[in-house]
């Protein structure tokens, strides 16, 4: 019972968390309308079944999504409205895509300190976007909404960069707490600096420092292929909780 608790906890957390400015309800239906790279924040979350036909449905949250030059993509996960969406999404042709782990921890590790070589760097919502952005390829539009939509978000950021001595980026990584449950966002490691043990390090001193705030528990979302994260994280203690994916009909065959 703790751990299904535990992982309803998450999803919520995870959805104040991921809130961009742009989003309304339409039938109990939660869209998100913002321009960035990240899907969590350009997405349906069918949080409740309505009194539409699905159909019908669909159709009111395409119009809100091609208004913003969006497509149109339907987060589904065991918690999703109605029960059998997934299904009906998959019957009209949608592919899934992007499937993502949410791995949760019960209890925060404990205080460990890091090399002396090294040191951690707070940056700002606008500095953390530009670094993780730059990182990953986005374009100066993906970066400008990510910066955004953490400047804005209900839910506070920390973003951190771990560096060596030679002010070297080893990881960067980020955490938004919400009363005891702290979420790690947008963990990061130069290919250059990856197999070392920075990712491990990072994580770990940005849930101290969310512990020393009154988090007792934390959750993630990493890609379902994402081996080497994942295995990262179990060293942690995070253990998987439930997995989502994304349908859209702009991936469909048609």
């Amino acid at each position: 019972m703790l751990a299904a608790d535990l992982a309803q906890r998450a999803e919520q957390a995870g959805l104040n968390a991921s809130a961009p400015p742009q989003e309304k309800l339409i039938e109990g239906w939660l869209i998100r309308l913002s321009p960035g790279k990240a899907k969590r924040s350009r997405c349906i979350n069918a949080l409740a079944a309505g009194s539409l036909p699905l159909d019908d449905l669909l159709a009111r949250c395409q119009a809100a999504f091609a208004a913003a030059g969006l497509p149109l993509y339907v987060r589904v996960t065991p918690y999703s409205q109605p029960s059998d969406l997934d299904q009906h999404l998959a019957a009209k042709g949608w592919p899934a895509v992007d499937a993502a782990d949410v791995m949760v921890l019960a209890a925060l590790p404990a205080n460990a300190a890091l090399p002396a070589e090294q040191n951690l760097q707070a940056l700002d919502a606008a500095e953390y976007a530009q670094l993780v952005g730059h990182l990953r390829g986005s374009s100066e539009a993906e970066i400008s909404a990510h910066a955004e939509r953490l400047a804005a978000s209900p839910v506070p950021y920390c973003g951190f960069a771990l560096r060596n001595g030679q002010e070297q980026l080893l990881a960067c990584g980020q955490f938004a707490r919400e009363g005891a449950i702290v979420g790690l966002f947008d963990v990061f490691t130069p290919p250059e600096q990856r197999g070392r043990g920075h990712a491990l390090r990072l994580c770990r001193q940005l849930l101290q420092i969310a512990a020393a705030d009154g988090a007792v528990e934390a959750y993630l979302q990493v890609g379902s292929d994402n081996f080497e994260a994942q295995r990262v994280y179990a060293r942690l203690g995070f253990v998987f909780a439930y997995r989502y994916h994304y349908r859209s009909s702009a991936m469909s065959a048609a």
